[in-house]
């Protein structure tokens, strides 16, 4: 990591400029979730704003009759949770006549799509196991109570099967688990709409905010505990606000924008103009228990790294001690009670480690045999293709570049091959017109694409890495543009996307791709002036 000096530069106005934008923005820069919304429009009648709530569900129902983004693995959520909203909202029966005829119309058509959905693997999403099999015992609650008439759906129809690889009694099964002790784990906490109707008041959260960052698990808590309605009306309506009667996934997600942007830029060099701003950001998000994304979340290794990380890259003596909460001997575990380990949180911890002992070589007995261990974990890890998954992101392109990135400031033989493999990879999977994407086009996979062959460079170039790297520049030349819309790749309950996140990706690929080029027409230069 270097910083610029401050020379007004196109890089350093737009690096300062989205620093300046999310240092403002006080809830972060993803758009509304259907899921969300949905949950919080049949949960919540009692706060305001439910008619922009419907209409946005039913503006949002794609013409095949589904929700959501993505293929139609990731739309089972979406869909189960739209369809489940809009039979609240028919029981209720406070729409007009026409509104009800359409809600009934987007329920049929809702349902169809989920009794036709053939068995397929589905997404590692947060708790899916839990929310799935939930919503679909609420829909057939719902489908078993309403009153018969030409604009609901037929009570007595079939039920709605859980669908393969889920099982109903998931929900249950944790409420029993956690009855016992009188709490519930925090980890559930932003989850808790999936296991509200099974749980005794006893395992209802008595915390202050939204719950677990959740405006659906917060909608949730006010229903099994109408002594904190009030508080919740305050909460819900302060996030309705910034998003127009609507809600994310997470609120706010300050931590984890402002990390990952500050990552994303230092991969270039930091201008000198953004720099204070950064520095206050790693000063007030590092912490000696643990970082937490969002207010009401466990802590976590993810961002806890991201934090030790980021305070390095910007000169702040703080240490990976936090990190320890989370070692299980050879590699992180992302937060207590993990069931799925996470690639990119352990690659991370890698490279903020790696970081770490840079800035402080005396540190090596003791973070140096960690970093070998994780770096052999992550090796492990590598798919026989050449990339890396995770369970935070829908594309191996993010997952493989935090993987590479890592692996080749750490060194050594093993680590080598693996970085090698991985640009074997990226440029046999490369699109025609210079992109990547695991399901399309993407700016976004294209500049994590960049950034792993530009990690597995060479002193002597390889002929199709500079092949795959001048498409890419072109591409991204004419693909990137103010107001891009990105697809949702990133993985909470559904997909999202942070925007601001993403638009730092892009804006540091694009630096790194100019800077070489300009590198290599110095040395061109160089070369004709020795001739």
């Amino acid at each position: 990591m270097s910083i610029s000096t401050p020379v007004a530069t196109p890089y350093a106005e737009r690096a300062t400029s989205l620093v300046a934008r999310a240092d403002q923005d006080r809830w972060g820069s993803v758009g509304p979730s259907l899921y969300e919304s949905a949950r919080v429009l049949s949960a919540a009648p009692w706060l305001p704003g439910e008619p922009r709530r419907i209409t946005y569900l039913l503006e949002q129902q794609a013409p095949d009759g589904s929700w959501g983004q993505g293929p139609l693995p990731y739309r089972l959520l979406p869909t189960l949770s739209a369809v489940e909203a809009a039979l609240a909202v028919l029981q209720r029966g406070t729409t007009s006549p026409e509104v009800t005829g359409r809600l009934t119309a987007a329920v049929n058509t809702g349902l169809g799509v989920l009794r036709a959905l053939p068995p397929c693997p589905w997404p590692d999403t947060a708790a899916a196991e839990i929310l799935v099999p939930s919503l679909v015992a609420k829909i057939n609650e719902r489908l078993g109570s309403l009153t018969t008439n030409e604009n609901t759906p037929e009570p007595g129809s079939p039920q709605l099967p859980v669908p393969g690889g889920f099982h109903a009694w998931a929900p249950a099964r944790v409420a029993r688990r956690y009855e016992p002790a009188g709490s519930l784990p925090v980890k559930f906490h932003h989850t808790f709409e999936g296991i509200d109707s099974y749980i005794p008041p006893s395992l209802v959260p008595d915390t202050e905010g939204l719950l677990g960052s959740s405006p659906a698990a917060t909608a949730a808590r006010a229903t099994r505990s109408p002594a904190t309605t009030a508080q919740a009306i305050t909460d819900l309506t302060a996030v309705a606000q910034r998003y127009g009667g609507l809600f994310p996934e997470a609120a706010p997600l300050r931590v984890v924008e402002r990390l990952w942007i500050a990552a994303a830029l230092a991969r270039t060099h930091l201008p000198a103009a953004a720099l204070p701003t950064l520095r206050r950001w790693a000063e007030d998000i590092y912490d000696p228990q643990g970082v937490r994304g969002a207010p009401g979340l466990m802590t976590d290794a993810d961002d806890t790294a991201m934090a030790v990380l980021v305070a390095s890259l910007v000169g702040l003596p703080y240490d990976p001690a936090p990190l320890d909460l989370f070692h299980n001997g050879s590699h992180y575990d992302c937060y207590i009670g993990e069931d799925t380990g996470s690639v990119t949180a352990n690659a991370h911890a890698l490279q903020a480690l790696v970081s770490y002992l840079r800035r402080d070589p005396t540190a090596e007995h003791t973070y140096g045999p960690r970093a070998a261990k994780l770096c052999d974990w992550l090796t492990g890890q590598q798919q026989p293709e050449g990339h890396w998954t995770d369970k935070w992101h829908a594309s191996p392109y993010y997952a493989t570049a935090r993987s590479v990135t890592a692996l080749a400031q750490y060194g050594g033989h093993d680590a080598s091959g693996a970085v090698r493999s991985a640009a074997a990879w990226t440029t046999e999977t490369q699109r025609s017109d210079g992109s990547w994407g695991v399901w399309g086009s993407t700016v976004e996979e294209t500049a994590y694409a960049v950034k792993i062959l530009l990690s597995a460079a060479t002193s002597v170039p390889q002929p199709q890495h500079i092949r795959a790297l001048d498409l890419a520049e072109t591409y991204l030349h004419t693909a990137s543009h103010p107001g891009h819309q990105h697809p949702a790749l990133w993985h909470d309950k559904t997909l999202y996307a942070p925007t601001a996140v993403i638009e730092a990706e892009v804006l540091s690929a694009r630096e790194l791709l100019r800077a070489r080029r300009a590198a290599a027409c110095t040395e061109a230069d160089v070369e004709r002036r020795d001739a």
